[in-house]
């Protein structure tokens, strides 16, 4: 648990009051509904709904092609069909994306899986017979497939932006040794346990409730409204819960949602559309994937001089949020080094594929897996360990990101390092892995320790802001409301905490309800990790409202319980409710220089990895994991604890095992995601648990500009996983000769791992 040492001088933001509720190692407020299988997820409230019909898409089996026919009349002929919707069907805007890219009933298909149209049915077979009915004719067109196709064509979207600094050029030249490679990695399926669904209806005076399983209600809400030609105000979208989000629900809700209330718009009944694996999987965007081109100098203390680099995202076929997540890769690329002349690009290839979108580190985990790979394979040649190589080029006190952004606190960085490096007996450990490696020719052994420096906000300034609803009824019981949504992260522990400490009440006395946009308006996707900042701040805005309009109550009844001092206020006829408000303060970002002050601080976090790998078939097994991570002052440190747990084994996943692939051939299949269900889409599971996992939370790392001193930590853990494909790379290099680079693919499965640890056997031969 956090030890709590603020500096002398804390703002009323970040001061905790004696005895706070915050702080305390609290169960997910929801845990027992969740392991019991009682939690309502949007699905669940179909049986408690009458007269539903369900949705089905009629899916393009073509990567690009016009549509030339659309005969739905045979769809009404299958028992149980009510209605096919089609882009005729559309009151206002066809259009289900913010940048107007997005046909929602497509006349020309992007991918294969493209939802042409939806079929309606009493029942979801009736609705799928009904889909299969449809008959479409297509006019194929080239498809792109790949990032190194699109470069080849030219074919890009949206900004191609740059960050720079100093002469990178003359970095270069500087430097007494120079490097260039390519780093490609794929992009990654977000795979939560809940696939996406909406469940839309309508009431006697045309209001359209929609619930939907989306981090972002507002968007969806004016998604929804837009499509059906409508205010804002005649759309209401809830947010029960959601089973899983990563990232994947920031955007692609939107059109789901509108399809379910169009639908139940012209039927007048409520209108279920859910997503089947499969159906998940091939229509909805994954994390970007990358290529990346660079040079970079080191001088002759291993120290960076210079780096150039050009970063193309695979975009998938329409924008969605490849501007904001290339932006961040771009803020991201130097990690925890100070690189002192550098010049990033960046590009979004439009290719053939779902539209890709926001996966947690939303383009952070792929700007700095380019530099930790550069790292990686420059250290043998320079000859220096890398885990000295990368400590050696640390951010100091005084100096600032490309972008212009003081690194504030960067001593923590090194306070997790070397906490950490001692806590896993890296040293020692380090030689006993070498004279392990020594006796066994057919098995080795690899640590690695990688950091992580990532910034916390929207770079979007105007997404920081936030609001809350906190109700005191006159019994004394509390019941809050905000616009972050749950996804299982824990936000609402997180809120009901805060609110409980900012009223110094117990929290059993506190409630929280569900996220809903007629309560808390145009509010910010829960993403970016500043759920609990954004949401927090707001709630106990709200709360001090409240208390000082007691106050003057309280001063004649000072004895007086919270209930008689709620009661005594309500006689005297005193407001016992708020609305609270906050935005983040001191952020600014200049998107055509790609300079400012975007994020409002840096989380820190350090990790030790061991594996040991198979030098017949490349198989290995993650032995131990040791974290240190700065989450400032915990809100509650088991959430925070179960987060870093959580990230740092998706972040694994992404690098060593989900291998995901569309058919590139020129055969029939081309553009097909091969991998589109659990069976060929290889996921962690506990048997990629390591046998030994100890996670410590950075101690006296109070965070002045959050609430309560708190730091976000949705994110950043997932980074940390780095830490484990550098430990694979250490142990490939065991199987050859000092001073010779390992290039490995990422992700580092099996057989890349196999691939990387054979050249290096051949180059000792």
């Amino acid at each position: 648990m956090t030890t709590t040492e603020p500096a002398p001088t804390t703002s009323p933001l970040s001061r905790r009051p004696d005895n706070p509720v915050v702080g305390e190692a609290l169960h997910h407020e929801a845990a027992t509904l969740h392991v019991t299988g009682e939690a309502l997820y949007t699905d669940d409230l179909v049986g408690r709904t009458s007269n539903v019909l369900h949705a089905h898409p009629v899916q393009a089996p073509h990567p690009h092609a016009r549509v030339t026919r659309l005969a739905v009349s045979a769809a009404y002929d299958v028992p149980g069909v009510v209605r096919v919707l089609t882009a005729d069907d559309v009151p206002g805007t066809n259009d289900a994306g913010v940048k107007h890219d997005e046909p929602l009933f497509p006349s020309e298909v992007m991918y294969v899986g493209h939802a042409v149209c939806w079929v309606l049915g009493d029942t979801l077979e009736a609705a799928r017979r009904g889909a299969a009915a449809v008959e479409v004719d297509y006019d194929e067109l080239p498809a792109l497939m790949t990032v190194e196709e699109a470069i080849e064509a030219g074919s890009f979207q949206g900004a191609q932006p740059t960050i720079q600094r100093g002469d990178a050029a003359a970095g270069l030249g500087r430097a007494t040794h120079v490097f260039e490679g390519v780093t490609a990695f794929a992009g990654q399926e977000h795979f939560y346990l809940e696939t996406h669904c909406a469940l839309a209806s309508v009431d006697e005076n045309g209001q359209v409730f929609v619930q939907s399983s989306t981090q972002h209600p507002t968007e969806t809400q004016e998604i929804v409204a837009h499509v059906l030609g409508r205010p804002s105000h005649a759309v209401t979208v809830q947010c029960l819960r959601m089973g899983g989000g990563f990232g994947g629900k920031e955007m692609q809700p939107h059109g789901l949602a509108a399809v379910a209330a169009l639908g139940s718009i012209l039927t007048r009944r409520p209108v279920r559309l859910r997503l089947s694996r499969a159906q998940d999987m091939t229509m909805t965007g994954k994390r970007h994937g990358f290529h990346s081109t660079w040079k970079v100098g080191f001088d002759d203390d291993g120290r960076f001089t210079g780096l150039e680099a050009t970063l193309t995202s695979d975009g998938g076929w329409s924008l969605d949020l490849s501007e904001p997540v290339l932006s961040r890769a771009l803020c991201h690329i130097d990690n925890a080094y100070w690189v002192p002349d550098i010049t990033v690009h960046g590009r979004i290839a439009k290719t053939n594929k779902t539209s890709q979108t926001a996966f947690r580190g939303f383009g952070g985990p792929q700007g700095m897996l380019v530099i930790e790979d550069i790292i990686g394979r420059c250290a043998p040649v320079l000859g220096i360990p890398a885990a000295e190589l990368r400590r050696r080029n640390f951010y100091v006190d005084g100096q600032a990101t490309p972008y212009g952004q003081p690194v504030r606190h960067a001593e923590r960085m090194v306070a997790a390092w070397e906490q950490v490096s001692e806590t896993s007996s890296l040293a020692a450990r380090r030689a006993e892995i070498d004279q392990w490696n020594a006796e066994h020719p057919h098995r080795k052994r690899g640590i690695a320790i990688t950091p992580v420096k990532f910034g916390i906000s929207f770079n979007f300034t105007t997404f920081n802001q936030a609001g809350a609803l906190v109700h005191v009824y006159k019994d004394g019981s509390v019941l809050i409301n905000h616009g972050g949504t749950e996804m299982g992260q824990g936000l609402h522990t997180k809120m009901l905490q805060v609110a409980a400490t900012a009223l110094g009440l117990p929290l059993e006395r506190v409630r929280l309800a569900p996220t809903r946009t007629d309560k808390v308006p145009n509010t910010s996707a829960t993403a970016a990790s500043s759920g609990a900042d954004l949401n927090g701040g707001a709630i106990k805005d709200a709360c001090e409202q409240i208390l000082a309009r007691l106050a003057t109550v309280r001063a004649e009844l000072p004895d007086a319980s919270w209930e008689e001092l709620v009661a005594a206020a309500y006689h005297r006829r005193i407001q016992l409710w708020a609305s609270g408000f906050y935005r983040t303060e001191g952020l600014s970002w200049d998107a055509t220089t790609m300079t400012g002050h975007p994020f409002k601080y840096f989380a820190y976090g350090a990790a030790v990895a061991e594996v040991e790998v198979d030098g017949f078939t490349g198989a290995n097994e993650t032995r131990r994991v040791d974290i240190v991570h700065d989450v400032g002052d915990s809100l509650s440190p088991l959430v925070d604890l179960g987060q870093i747990e959580g990230g740092f084994v998706q972040g694994a996943g992404w690098l060593t095992l989900e291998d995901l692939r569309w058919d590139e051939s020129d055969g029939p299949g081309r553009g097909r995601l091969t991998t589109q269900a659990a069976s060929t889409y290889k996921l962690p599971s506990f048997s990629e648990m390591p046998a030994e996992f100890n996670i410590a939370l950075l101690e006296r790392a109070h965070e002045d500009g959050a609430v309560y001193g708190s730091k976000a930590v949705g994110e950043p853990p997932l980074m940390l996983a780095f830490s484990v494909r550098e430990a694979l790379r250490e142990a490939c290099a065991a199987f050859g000769p000092p001073g010779r680079p390992v290039e490995l693919a990422s992700p580092a499965t099996p057989e890349a791992v196999y691939w990387a640890l054979r050249a290096a056997r051949e180059a000792r031969s």
